[in-house]
């Protein structure tokens, strides 16, 4: 796990090689551990690579400020978290045997041992123990084939100087992030965005319709642009090749995709014993370290699954440390469950508790942490989550993301699986699962029939019924004059196609779960975790699970009952407490964001009052201001809405936004 950057000048303008490694320590906590460099002379075909001030001192290599006034085209940067070889064997930039093929790469090959084995059979030797001299022999061998062979979550890079291209690949998912951006001849990639600010063409302008999208409706991370105009994302599933002779267009191309239309006939029984095989097997991958791992624990029923399934694994040898989040609101809170789940799995349990006066005091290191605005607040959870288990000299954690996604864990699943019982004229059924859920305060039968009707409604009529029930698309907070100037239209949110009411259940999951939802919680994950330089494991994520799971049909997921994630449920038992597997809440790693406006209310009317917030033409701060305060009153509606005006004015103030 670790944090790459690359610098391909198209223009023929040599790099500015001091400010190509500055931009590689920006990322600096990505990789504490080891740091290296390697720069290209295009005209001589010739390699220079080099360490730095983190790099061992038994590298017998020169120092990067040694290159400072060399002239380069290309450059690969590469900081280190040491996981598996932690030997200076693991070094990167590294390089194929003949010196001809070099990988910069940002995660983990759970499957390396083996594929190691499969090309040792080949006739391949290794030098080193890593899963990053598999990555680059396996590409050697099978060119992009070698994707589909992988399980694990990646970003890399390998500059092949026998095809003279650079090739570049992002995983299955989007675990792991992958920025770019193509300005005035330079092509530049990284880990994270502000590693990308520090270039020197890269400016630091808004795009104003990603701005709209989260502003409105806290949307990021669905497409590839980003809350940056000259930054893009490679698209999850996705890889680029650019040659070194003739770059041309750089287009990304898809190596795999998710199908929403392929159905297993299988029992409910079998469905769920398969499941728990494929679970367990996924669970003992990603155990595959050098270095302790632990796992993030709220109670629920996928990490509880998770650190039960860590302790069959590994039986009585492991040394097992889970960490939890506890709010300071009993309703919200979940120690009990969490206290269960690591009883059970016999696991060392740490807590950190959510505090006003620290939220205040770290928002800015959050914002910074995680590049671009969040949705709301309970991402600081997962933050000090990740922060507790640096204390704790944890490098790596398996987490439960995708789980909701993938399993229809959220109430808002309801409706779509309620249209797809009305919808296939099974009455009677849909009848009965309202009646089974109306009387749920977070899921009633009501909110289900409204989130029905709008799944099944064009977006041209959505925006007319929110302008009915007075949700204006362009709220008074918002300056719509200064959005229309930039040829942005209102819209009720990100569109998805329903293909097939009778599956309504499923296209919604898809939609989720490729677009919305899933993409923006890993963007979380990966910076939240890596801004304490720990490697976050998501076992639920691999095509294998993830593709048995979506062809399941949707009554596995959640049952005529209205109960989620059913398949599931029955494949933990015996694995994770009875308790945990019965319950019906949902909690997860929540904030009190409500009452966080009164006890933090001096503190958000100086940042809605700041210098910073009144110079955003894209708010108009002083309805925002108003709204804020009617909020207070009980005269309009608590939403996420004031927690994404405080994210967009310090996020504009840290990063020096210009629009």
């Amino acid at each position: 796990m670790c944090g790459i950057l690359g610098l391909y000048c198209l223009n023929n303008q040599p790099i500015n090689v001091k400010k190509f490694h500055r931009s590689a320590n920006v990322i600096h906590h990505r990789g504490p551990d080891d740091e290296g460099y390697l720069f290209l002379n295009m005209e001589k075909s010739g390699i220079t690579t080099c360490k730095g001030p983190d790099s061992d001192p038994d590298l017998s290599l020169p120092d990067v400020s040694e290159c400072y006034e060399e002239s380069f085209l290309l450059a690969l940067g590469f900081r280190r978290l040491s996981i598996l070889d932690l030997s200076i064997t693991g070094h990167q930039p590294m390089s194929s045997a003949d010196g001809k093929s070099w990988i910069i790469f940002n995660g983990e090959i759970y499957n390396y041992l083996e594929l190691r084995k499969e090309l040792q059979d080949c006739g391949y030797e290794f030098s080193s123990t890593s899963d990053t001299e598999v990555l680059l022999t396996g590409y050697l061998h099978w060119g992009s084939d070698m994707l589909n062979k992988l399980v694990g979550m990646f970003a890399f890079a390998i500059l092949d100087l026998h095809a003279r291209r650079l090739f570049v690949a992002r995983d299955f998912f989007g675990i792991k992030p992958l920025y770019y951006t193509l300005k005035n001849g330079q092509f530049a990639f990284a880990s994270e965005a502000k590693a990308l600010l520090e270039l020197q063409h890269v400016e630091r302008v808004v795009d104003p319709d990603a701005a709209y999208l989260y502003l409105r409706h806290g949307l990021t991370d669905h497409n590839e642009t980003s809350l940056w105009r000259d930054i893009r994302k490679l698209p999850a599933a996705h890889f680029f090749e650019i040659s070194l002779d003739s770059p041309g267009v750089i287009q990304p191309h898809r190596y795999w995709c998710l199908k929403s239309d392929e159905y297993l006939d299988i029992s409910f029984s079998d469905a769920a014993a398969q499941l728990r095989e494929l679970f367990l097997k996924n669970v003992s991958l990603h155990l595959r370290s050098d270095v302790p791992v632990g796992a993030a624990l709220s109670g629920g029923i996928d990490s509880s699954a998770i650190v039960s399934a860590m302790r069959q694994d590994q039986g009585e040898d492991l040394d097992l440390h889970a960490f939890t989040y506890l709010a300071d609101d009993p309703q919200l809170s979940e120690e009990r469950w969490a206290d269960l789940a690591g009883q059970s799995a016999g696991a060392k349990l740490h807590k950190t508790i959510f505090s006003r006066d620290n939220l205040v005091a770290d928002i800015d290191s959050l914002i910074y942490a995680l590049d671009e605005p969040f949705g709301s607040t309970s991402i600081y959870a997962q933050y000090c989550v990740f922060r507790l288990a640096h204390e704790h000299h944890i490098k790596v954690m398996l987490d439960g993301q995708g789980a909701d996604e993938l399993l229809g864990g959220y109430a808002t699943y309801l409706s779509g699986r309620w249209l797809s019982l009305f919808s296939s004229g099974s009455l009677g059924r849909s009848a009965s699962f309202l009646k089974n859920v109306w009387s749920r305060s977070d899921s009633g039968g009501i909110r289900i029939l409204i989130r029905a009707a709008g799944l099944n409604t064009p977006e041209a009529l959505q925006t007319f019924g929110h302008r009915l029930i007075g949700a204006d698309l362009f709220p008074s907070w918002m300056n719509a004059s200064w959005f229309k100037q930039h040829n942005v239209e209102s819209r009720s949110m990100v569109s998805m196609s329903i293909v097939n009411n009778k599956q309504a259940l499923r296209d919604l999951l898809f939609h989720t779960f490729t677009t919305t939802s899933l993409p923006m919680l890993l963007r979380y994950e990966d910076h939240n975790s890596m801004a304490h330089s720990i490697e976050s494991r998501v076992p639920f994520l691999t095509p294998e699970i993830v593709s048995f799971v979506f062809s399941l049909p949707e009554e596995y997921l959640i049952d005529d009952a209205g109960v989620t994630k059913s398949v599931f449920r029955q494949a933990m038992r015996g694995i994770v407490p009875d308790a945990i597997l019965d319950r019906r809440d949902k909690i997860g790693f929540q904030t009190p964001e409500r009452d966080l406006l009164t006890t933090l209310r001096p503190w958000v009317e100086k940042v809605l009052d700041s210098p910073v917030a009144l110079e955003i033409p894209a708010l108009d701060i002083e309805h925002t201001k108003a709204d804020y305060q009617q909020v207070l009153a009980g005269r309009k509606k608590f939403d996420t809405r004031i927690w994404r005006w405080i994210n967009f004015i310090r996020w504009a103030e840290r990063y020096d936004v210009a629009f």
